[in-house]
């Protein structure tokens, strides 16, 4: 049997956990799909799928080959768009991923103007709080905060934000000017859980007056195990409660840009500040992008590069 219709098979299998429901993916009848997986098997000498009458599962070579299985017909669907229509205008369903208030902010105004240009496309946008598996949930490109531990992404640096701490004029007016992160527990802080639970504020201490600015020194790092006394599971909640003056709140520089603008924040601790953190669209593809992807990419790109919280 061709070996790619037999991956085919198996990664339909493992994805659906069974047998007739992976033939029913593919419209193929049961049996043709056990004679597949097991043509597989016995090809590569190694078993792949653990069977019981409740059950279906990879075995851990299984597991191993279906991420390989997963790529490798990705990039063949990749090649075959690329040679029949590279200059095709965009169409299809792109799957974006963005942290929530980023890509309500940012990146909806985005799809929106994409999906005007290119009436052949829709979007799937997934607004979340934390790092999604790419390969493993069908996503076409991501929009991320941070450096990107997997290395076989492709990635594209747009800006970048900081970690910054913020109160209101009336919270300081009352409670006075933190000096030092040290002396935070002794304030009412805010702490956003949103994506992960954050006990510990991390700083950069500089070793000589000017602080941030002196990026050619060295810094320690200075950690202040916090103690909230609100905690909020958005950073929505975070920004309205510091705004309401009742303490002081840790964001991204992108989430208060227009409250700090207005003069309804200010930020403590300028000096203390981490380094900044790029802001990066990551995507799967390679040279061989589809036109979907690529067009959103340059479209996202232009986007965010000028806009003047990120850069």
């Amino acid at each position: 049997m061709d070996q790619l219709h037999l991956m085919k098979v198996y990664v339909a299998v493992a994805e659906e956990q069974g047998f007739a429901a992976g033939a029913r993916r593919l419209a193929m009848s049961p049996p043709a799909v056990t004679r597949a997986v097991a043509a597989l098997e016995e090809s590569l000498g190694v078993k792949l799928l653990n069977r019981t009458t409740r059950f279906v599962r990879t075995t851990e070579s299984g597991s191993r080959y279906l991420e390989d299985a997963r790529r490798i017909l990705g990039q063949v669907k990749l090649a075959n768009e690329a040679a029949t229509g590279i200059n095709a205008d965009p169409a299809g369903n792109l799957v974006v991923t963005a942290p929530v208030m980023f890509g309500q902010m940012f990146v909806m105004p985005g799809i929106v103007d994409y999906l005007q240009r290119f009436p052949k496309t829709q979007v799937d946008a997934l607004f979340l709080d934390r790092v999604v598996n790419m390969l493993e949930e069908g996503v076409d490109v991501g929009i991320r905060i941070g450096e990107l531990p997997d290395s076989t992404m492709r990635a594209i640096k747009v800006g970048s934000v900081r970690r910054i701490l913020v109160a209101s004029p009336d919270y300081l007016k009352r409670h006075g000017i933190v000096q030092s992160p040290t002396a935070l527990n002794t304030h009412s802080l805010i702490s956003s859980s949103a994506g992960k639970l954050v006990q510990e504020w991390r700083f950069e201490n500089p070793l000589e007056a000017g602080g941030r600015t002196s990026s050619h020194k060295a810094k320690d790092t200075l950690v202040v195990r916090i103690q909230p006394r609100l905690m909020v599971t958005t950073n929505d909640a975070a920004i309205k409660a510091a705004l309401a003056g009742f303490g002081i709140a840790r964001l991204l520089s992108y989430q208060v840009s227009e409250q700090l603008a207005k003069g309804e924040l200010k930020i403590l601790l300028e000096n203390f500040e981490p380094a900044a953190m790029p802001v990066q669209i990551v995507h799967r593809e390679g040279r061989l992008a589809s036109a979907k992807v690529r067009a959103f990419i340059d479209l996202m790109s232009v986007c965010l590069r000028l806009n003047k919280s990120l850069n």
